[in-house]
């Protein structure tokens, strides 16, 4: 199961720079996780300053 970010995104970068199989990427209006890539380590979730990085 991957992570996923929700729209309390903020759009800091803090996850993209964190996550180990680069998986995270800007989006439009918020950062998203490639479930494909994600391998749900939590790493995103561990430096989000606003907890918009959950498990699905």
């Amino acid at each position: 199961m991957a992570h996923v970010i929700t729209d309390e995104c903020i759009s800091c970068g803090a996850c993209e720079a964190e996550c180990p199989v680069e998986a995270i990427s800007e989006g439009e209006d918020k950062y998203v996780i490639d479930a494909d890539l994600c391998t749900d380590c939590g790493a995103c979730a561990d430096v989000c300053a606003v907890d918009a990085a959950q498990p699905e």
